[in-house]
């Protein structure tokens, strides 16, 4: 069973390996020459589509074709060539450039999932009896493309974590003049109203202890991301020990939801060689 359907594998991985530098199929200063040829780089990134999605072990996706030890090492070689997330912020300005990002329109919540083996991003979870969680504090547009995130322990309050969020490396582009971020009754502090104020930002923050509709806001689109992101079972219980691995692991899966909208959204409006028969 493939991990994704290919109309979106192939667009995928034909940016990924325009990022990739050239390899010798074998080592150049070898004496003889005839070592082991090095993996092919398609087989492994098809097994980081298959660890992301079905979030299962590297020994139980390695097979005949590809080591665990190959995976995990070619993993860590194209997170210091910062691979993903180079693969992440094109993906991003590209939606941005043939559909348009909604940026006067952003919010940001927080989501904890399970972090079973600990790590460097992990903490007691609130909401799990104080066992090992992770918390992501997301920003999306006005759709729901993810544009950045901030990785912490489960016992790290939303509101602290505010700050660097709205800040993130690799935004696109400017903001417009008026921009309204959209935010839950978690933030609803004076901390959170002076760091929206730095910003020239508005906020439209619910007020605690009064219950509303989630679909009274723009805030339901930042919860639809954080679904799309948990659909990937490596992001739901995450057993990554390091932040750069996790980190990496966020940007292909922020990667593929943004190729993913970006195909149905200009299904509609372009037309390419290899265009779905149907829309997705």
């Amino acid at each position: 069973m493939p991990a994704l359907p290919s109309w979106l594998t192939e667009p995928l991985w034909d940016q990924f390996a325009a990022l990739l530098p050239g390899r010798a199929e074998y080592h150049p200063d070898h004496p003889l020459g005839c070592h082991r040829r090095r993996i092919n780089d398609r087989i492994v990134f098809d097994k980081m589509l298959q660890l992301l999605r079905f979030g299962c072990s590297y020994e139980a996706i390695a097979d005949t074709t590809c080591s665990a030890t190959t995976i995990r090492s070619r993993r860590d070689e194209w997170i210091r060539l910062g691979v993903f997330a180079r693969l992440k912020q094109i993906a991003l300005d590209s939606y941005d450039r043939i559909v348009g990002l909604v940026l006067d329109q952003i919010a940001v919540d927080g989501s904890i999932t399970k972090a079973p083996g600990g790590g460097e991003v992990a903490g007691r979870s609130p909401v799990d009896r104080g066992k090992q969680g992770l918390k992501r504090s997301g920003m999306t547009d006005g759709y729901g493309i993810p544009l950045g995130r901030v990785l912490a322990g489960a016992n790290r309050h939303d509101s602290p974590l505010l700050a660097p969020t709205l800040d993130p490396p690799g935004r696109p582009g400017p903001l417009p003049v008026d921009v309204t971020v959209h935010l839950d009754a978690g933030y609803d502090s004076d901390k959170t109203r002076a760091v929206l104020d730095e910003r020239g930002l508005h906020g439209r923050i619910a007020h605690k202890g009064e219950k509303a509709p989630i679909q009274a806001s723009q805030r339901w689109h930042v919860e639809r991301t954080h679904a799309w992101q948990n659909a990937f079972h490596r992001l739901a219980r995450c057993y990554e020990r390091r932040a750069t691995v996790v980190d990496a692991f966020f940007d292909l899966a922020d990667a593929i939801i943004t190729v993913r909208n970006l195909i149905r959204r200009a299904w509609t409006t372009h037309r390419w060689d290899e265009r779905p028969n149907r829309r997705p």
